[in-house]
């Protein structure tokens, strides 16, 4: 089917012509004349059927059609042309991997080792796009994504890394620890939720032996890095995943006032669509990825690969 889309060369002068504007200094960047700037403009308007520029007394107007348009496709033409000076600096060799991570888990786990994959991988230019939330991905441009396992993963290859391992966490310049005597006794001081985990609090205390209902939480945050940042500043006991905290640990910014880890159903993982499989850079990324986990773990089955159902793309909740 053939694309309804107008050429670039218009969409790059009305781009520029939209942002300054400005015929003229758009001409000027582009090295154009100003009525040659002016002719692609009609034609993209024509083409539209939709008028981008209102014409008042020698100047141009952006309508708010044509703010709404140049709005949504400067994104677009700064990753063609991203792409394209992508594939002319390494000749067809290596490559681009357009990456969604959960923001915490790229900070402290996927940044500090990424250098060891760049260095093996120097052809391959890795971007990461924050994905807080499982999603899907057609209508996107992603490649893989570093996430928590879910059922919204559909119709993709999935590579399951490793389990996620909960600890109590808590500021021992606010609070003294010492004090506290057994598990049940966080329940005196304010506990600190993520969103996505409402239950976790509850499973740590049963797995701690204790049976009592926890009271309401203190606070609820969407991101790991939130409960940390709050824990660390003595607003309660947080409870996050123990690699996330280990530097704060060591530092005695925080400290594990009992050492009983709860863990999740929920494993991290590596997700494609089925149609990257044979990717040179997704292949190369997904090998990389399994022995990472695998040294980070401390065992050699931590990984493993695991293919959903294919079937019709769900929509993102």
């Amino acid at each position: 089917m053939k694309r309804k889309i107008p050429s670039t060369i218009a969409l790059s002068l009305f781009e520029a012509a939209a942002r300054h504007e400005s015929f003229a200094r758009a001409a000027a960047e582009m090295y154009l004349t100003e009525s040659a700037v002016s002719r692609q403009i009609a034609v993209l308007e024509r083409f539209l059927g939709v008028r981008l520029f209102s014409r008042v007394k020698k100047q141009v107007v952006l309508t708010d059609a044509g703010r709404l348009y140049s709005r949504n496709i400067r994104g677009n033409l700064d990753e063609i042309e991203m792409h394209t000076k992508s594939l002319m600096e390494s000749k067809g060799k290596g490559g681009m991997l357009e990456l969604a991570v959960i923001p915490t888990f790229a900070s402290r786990w996927l940044l500090p080792r990424l250098n060891d994959f760049l260095s093996k991988n120097p052809g391959i230019t890795v971007n990461l796009s924050e994905r807080a939330d499982p999603f899907t991905f057609r209508g996107t441009n992603l490649d893989a994504a570093l996430h928590f396992d879910d059922p919204v993963w559909d119709g993709v290859e999935k590579v399951h890394l490793f389990e996620e391992e909960v600890v109590p966490v808590a500021s021992p310049r606010h609070f003294d620890l010492v004090k506290i005597k057994g598990p049940s006794a966080l329940m005196s001081l304010p506990l600190l939720h993520k969103r996505a985990r409402p239950e976790a609090w509850q499973r740590w205390f049963e797995t701690a032996g204790c049976k009592e209902a926890i009271p309401a939480p203190a606070m609820r945050f969407e991101l790991y890095a939130m409960v940390i940042d709050a824990a660390r500043a003595g607003l309660g006991v947080g409870l996050v995943p123990r690699f996330y905290v280990q530097e704060d640990v060591e530092r005695g910014a925080l400290a594990i006032p009992f050492d009983v880890s709860l863990k999740h159903e929920k494993r991290y993982c590596l997700v494609y669509p089925e149609h990257k499989r044979d990717s040179p850079v997704v292949q190369a990324f997904r090998d990389w990825a399994i022995r990472t986990a695998e040294d980070f773990s401390g065992t050699g089955s931590a990984a493993g690969e695991s293919k959903s159902p294919v079937g019709s793309a769900i929509s993102p909740q």
